[in-house]
Order: structure tokens, then sequence, then C-alpha cells
């Protein structure tokens, strides 16, 4: 005798598998992303007034100095390269940094797989994820953290312009470009399906 499937286990089913599908659209948009992008994270002494101002000083001095490392048109993972081999020239900047303002906290630099929650900034956001990072650490590290992009440099100068370079580049498909830009309408329920989805995939794990 044929089993029958009640109307309510044809909807849990049905639900599963478009969530299976959404998720994996989800996956591959995150993805896709993360693959043309290094992030920035600074992190802090502390939470302390002074060790907050320093870190945005350190931030300021950093994307500078990792903008220098590359020429427009490189890739991704010839980016990454000269990054690795001048993490000890990206820390000695940041060490300057904090010496000139007096203190006497080391700094750390290093390229880490690091996850990230969604983030808006003034004109882009990128969605939750795990992404290639600059982590820069100041002193003790347990302050307050800063995000943002390392590569290409959309928090130097003007975004709309640095967007249009990297897509010329080659970084950004214009599918992506009207993604973090919010032209495409709806990316901030788009960018929270994926956070809600990572979220999930990581209860799992």
């Amino acid at each position: 005798m044929k089993y029958k499937l009640k109307r309510w286990e044809v909807a849990l089913l049905t639900g599963f598998a478009v969530a299976l599908l959404m998720g994996a659209w989800l996956d591959r948009e995150q993805a896709a992303l993360a693959d043309r992008v290094i992030r920035l994270h600074v992190i802090a002494n502390s939470d302390s007034e002074a060790d907050q101002e320093l870190k945005y000083q350190v931030r300021d001095r950093i994307l500078t100095e990792a903008a220098a490392l590359y020429q427009p048109g490189d890739g991704l993972q010839q980016v990454r390269r000269s990054m690795e081999d001048n993490l000890a020239m990206l820390a000695r900047a940041g060490r300057e940094v904090v010496e000139e303002q007096g203190y006497d906290y080391p700094v750390s630099a290093s390229l880490e797989r690091t996850w990230f929650p969604t983030k808006k900034y003034t004109d882009f956001a990128l969605p939750a994820g795990n992404y290639t990072a600059l982590r820069i650490v100041v002193g003790e590290g347990r302050g307050e953290n800063w995000w943002c992009v390392a590569f290409p440099p959309l928090c130097l100068g003007s975004v709309s312009e640095t967007v249009d370079e990297a897509a010329a580049a080659g970084n950004f498909t214009p599918e992506q470009v009207s993604l973090i830009t919010g032209e495409s309408g709806g990316y901030v329920i788009k960018f929270k399906a994926i956070e809600l989805w990572e979220e999930f995939k990581k209860m799992w794990e």
C-alpha cells in the first residue's frame, strides 16, 4: 500500500527544498563577492575614547599603505600575495602611528579568513559571510572592531569612482556593483537573507 503524503508534509518538504535552493543561491552570491575583495579588520587596544581614536588613526595609515601595494588591474590573488609579503611593513606602519601618538602598544598584521556581519557603509554595503581579511590588532586587541575594505580601496576617496574603477578592472561584475551600491533595489533584504542563512549554517557546523 502506497503512503500518501499529508498536505502539511508536502508543504514542509516543499519549504525545505525551497530553503535549500535559496541557501545555495545566497552562498553563491556571497562567495562571488568574497572572491573579489579583501576586507580590513582593525581592533583597538580597548574601548577607551583615546584608544578608539588611535584605532582610526591606525586605520587611515593602513588603508593608505595597503592601497600602495598594488596597481590598477591587479587581481585579488596578486594583491593577497603582495599583502602577505608586506605584513611586517604594515605592522610597522601601524606601530609608527601608535608611537607618534605617545603610546607603546604593539601592532600585529595578518591575513586571515574571518567572518563578518552584514555591514552598511555610507555608499555601499557587503553581506555577512567569510572573507579574506587584513587583520590589524593594536595592543591587547580588546576594543571595538572597525571593518571596511582594503581591496578594492572602497574606504578611500569617492566610493562611486572606486567602484567604477573596480568594475572596469574586472574586480566586480555589473550585477555586483548594482548589488553592493543598492542600485538594484532590495539589497538590504538580500543581505539580511544571506546573514540569516550564514547563521543557520553555523548552527549545524
